[in-house]
């Protein structure tokens, strides 16, 4: 399906022979009531539909029953002049496309609520921007262009007033003001930044840079030129590096020197004691102890007989991307991207449960009520609840063209879709 443009945008479209990804029409979502908590807002389940261009709203929990909808690209024409008129922009444009985009354009990553539940930011990759989408009107409230030419992960602080996004061509993280969109401060990271972490008491941000994911330079001979991967640790008031982390030498020091340093999703334990991640081409994750400053422990998933062992085929370098921790600290919920399944994992034994049948999970978060393990499933376009103490899918939903990241967050308890969104 083709982007529907406006006379002036077509046109020029036209005139370069080019066509672009489209998002399909969102469908008109009746409101479902909820009840409100003290400040008048409702918990809310945030699914980013990066080639369609729009964030499903769903219950945080149980049934995660749909509750509506928004268009995150309402400024698109806007956004395409620019690009068109731009040839580095337009080179970029399309590489994402071609690469990390599958052949599709990526006009959400990341997405938090305002601490009022007035406005979701949004991360953009193909717009390389940020921008703060109204939730009552569908409007643009600001924007932010971030250095280079694509926007990845974000991370909010504590408070919610933070908000962290990493500018992945340029080796930067900026930190905004989530209300007004202004830069608070930036930092320097390895090569292509990728997740963000805040600590829970808000005094560091944590980012995991990823080296080069697009090449088809995957055998492990090849490793060197994926660039420089490792963990910034930085003051999130000052924005200074307090740490840098190189998970290269931890890695050989446990014995691992076979698998990449190119840390994917994390997750803390609760009193971050433990840092838990995936690497890239690994079915597993390890156990990092941060104040021994060393691995100690990995646990390796079983792979899927029907997926490739071609690395090249594996999407940006995943093999399984996607992690959450249960609030109590006691179950780690995996999304077995390449494997498609999802499973928990016991933390004390590291003995996984069932395999639950998903295509290409993405992104694992927690249910609103922390009972349940989410993930989505951008391969059948669905996100599914999976119970942290039985293992056990109990509730699947449909949404919107590739779902990816899934955040917590809040609307107005009376809250429906922008008009545009229907």
């Amino acid at each position: 399906m083709k982007t529907e443009l406006s006379p002036a945008v077509a046109a020029l479209a036209a005139a370069l022979a080019l066509t672009v990804a489209s998002p399909a029409p969102a469908s008109a979502t009746p409101p479902v009531t909820a009840t409100a908590d003290a400040a008048g807002l409702r918990e809310v389940l945030f699914v980013g539909n990066n080639w369609e261009g729009t964030a499903d709203v769903l219950e945080s929990s149980g049934a995660l029953t749909k509750v509506g909808r928004i268009n995150v690209v309402p400024d698109k024409d806007q956004r395409l002049l620019e690009i068109y008129l731009n040839p580095v922009k337009l080179a970029y444009f399309l590489g994402i496309r071609t690469t990390v985009g599958e052949g599709h354009d990526q006009f959400v990553d990341d997405m938090y609520s305002t601490p009022d539940g007035s406005a979701v930011v949004v991360s953009r990759p193909s717009f390389a921007d940020v921008v703060s989408i109204d939730v009552a009107t569908g409007r643009v409230n600001w924007r932010f262009p971030v250095s280079g030419y694509r926007a990845d992960h974000m991370a909010v602080s504590p408070d919610g007033k933070r908000v962290a996004v990493s500018a992945s061509t340029s080796n930067t993280v900026h930190v905004l003001d989530i209300g007004t969109g202004r830069q608070t401060g930036s930092f320097s990271t390895g090569d292509k930044p990728h997740e963000n972490v805040f600590g829970k008491d808000g005094k560091h941000i944590w980012n995991m840079a990823i080296g080069e994911v697009n090449t088809a330079l995957d055998d492990p001979f090849w490793d060197w030129t994926k660039g420089d991967r490792k963990i910034t640790v930085v003051d999130a008031n000052t924005y200074e590096t307090v740490k840098v982390i190189d998970m290269r030498q931890r890695l050989d020091a446990f014995g691992r020197g076979d698998l990449s340093d190119a840390v994917r999703p994390v997750a803390f334990s609760p009193d971050e004691s433990k840092l838990y991640f995936q690497v890239s081409f690994f079915n597993g994750f390890l156990e990092y102890d941060v104040a021994a400053d060393r691995i100690t422990r990995q646990k390796t998933l079983p792979k899927n007989p029907a997926t490739s062992e071609d690395r090249t085929t594996w999407v940006n370098d995943s093999r399984h991307h996607g992690m959450s921790m249960s609030p109590a600290g006691d179950k780690i919920c995996i999304a077995g991207t390449m494997d498609d399944y999802a499973t928990v994992v016991d933390r004390a034994t590291l003995q996984e449960g069932p395999l639950v049948p998903a295509s290409k999970p993405y992104w694992a978060t927690v249910s609103g009520d922390g009972k349940s393990c989410v993930v989505s499933e951008s391969g059948s376009d669905s996100v599914t609840a999976i119970d942290f103490a039985t293992g056990r899918k109990v509730a699947s939903v449909p949404v919107g063209d590739h779902p990816q990241r899934v955040r917590l967050g809040h609307v107005p308890a009376d809250w429906t879709s922008p008009s545009a969104a229907r």
